[in-house]
Formats: C-alpha cells, structure tokens, sequence
C-alpha cells in the first residue's frame, strides 16, 4: 500500500523511513550513525560496511605493529615510562575497537545475506499477507548484488555501485507464495480435478493478476 509521511509531507517509498534526529525520510534507511554523524540508508550503505571492513583491518594492523612493542615491555626492554604508557593505551584501544567492530561487521554481513536492514531485522516489513522479514531475500549472491553491485571489482572500493534507485526493489513472495490455494494445484492436476476449459487464465495466472 501507499504509505505517506505526515512530518515530511511526503510519499515514502518500501522501505524508507523517517529518521527523527536528521529530519527527514531516508530510502531504505537502516540506521542513524553517530560514528559519522548521518543516516545510513541506501545512497551510503556500502560505504558504512566497507567503513567498518577498513577500520578492522587499520586496528589489525596498528595491534600487531605494537606488539612487539609490548613483548618488549613485558620483559623489562623498555626504560622510558612515558613510552610504556603510550604502547599500553595504544595496543589496548586497538584491541577494544577491533573486537567491538568485528561483531558490528559481522551483524551488518548477516543482514545484508538476508538482504534486510537494522530496522528490518527488529520489525519486518508487511506485505499483502501480513509481515515478512524475508520479504526482500533473493538469495545470498543477489542479496550481495544488492548493496555491491554485479563488479566485484568494485566491491571492495568506495565507488557507488548499488543496485536500484532507492524506491523500489524486487520481492522473494512469488504469487504461488501470496496464495496458499496454489500450493495444492499440483495435487489437484493429479487427482484429475484441475480441468479447465481452453482459453481460461488458470488459477496461477488470475492469482498473479490479482495479486499485482
């Protein structure tokens, strides 16, 4: 159905919604950041997991550069207390944002597997037959294709790449899967019920019509 905004006066498209700290209706918003201080929807999605994918690698990278740093100082190598300090405070920041990013990172790769947002994940979207979080699962590589797009080239760089323009995006619910009477029509076409006459649209087809 039409959903429409009554603060932005606005036609809010599936999955868009309206985020109370920036004022405005987000295309599939997912989130508001307080990292980087902005929504993340669908124009910048892709840049927040590979935001998250750089951060992992920089805290990697910075942990086991100091490291050896710290073998020093756990064996009395190192004389100057200030440098000790330092080495401690650094290694342990290290540690703490890679481990809280690694489960962040992790939560944003499972959602976009299911191809579903944050809010998504909390209160499933509502379809013709009721709430569906799997509404929008087209399956894993699709699901992918979504946010990075078909250059997996691109994937691993900030370039825009998505998908889709943001106001609408294609559907896992089939018809047969909207109608629960047309998961028996095999088992009518074997019982010999299903015969209809030539030149009639099937139950599958007048289910899709009614449907779309």
């Amino acid at each position: 159905g039409i959903r429409f905004c009554d603060r932005c006066q606005l036609i809010k498209p599936d999955r868009c919604h309206h985020c109370s700290v920036c004022a405005m209706c987000v295309l599939k918003m997912d989130h508001h950041c307080p990292w980087v201080n902005n929504c993340i929807g669908f124009s910048n999605y892709k840049f927040f997991l590979l935001f998250l994918a750089y951060s992992l690698l920089y805290c990697l990278y910075i942990a086991a550069t100091v490291f050896k740093y710290f073998i020093k100082y756990w064996t009395g190598e190192l004389t100057n207390g200030r440098s000790k300090f330092h080495i401690l405070f650094l290694l342990f920041v290290a540690i703490m944002f890679f481990v809280s990013l690694m489960f962040l990172f992790g939560y944003h790769c499972w959602l976009v597997s299911r191809n579903r947002s944050t809010l998504e994940a909390f209160s499933a979207p509502v379809f013709q037959n009721g709430p569906d979080k799997n509404g929008f699962n087209l399956g894993f590589v699709k699901n992918l294709q979504q946010v990075f797009g078909e250059e997996k080239k691109l994937w691993l760089l900030p370039i825009a790449s998505s998908q889709g323009d943001g106001h609408f995006f294609p559907m896992r619910a089939s018809c047969e899967a909207r109608n629960p009477l047309l998961a028996n029509e095999e088992q009518w076409e074997e019982d010999g019920i299903d015969e209809e006459p030539q030149g009639k649209a099937t139950l599958q087809e007048m289910s899709c019509v009614l449907t779309y």
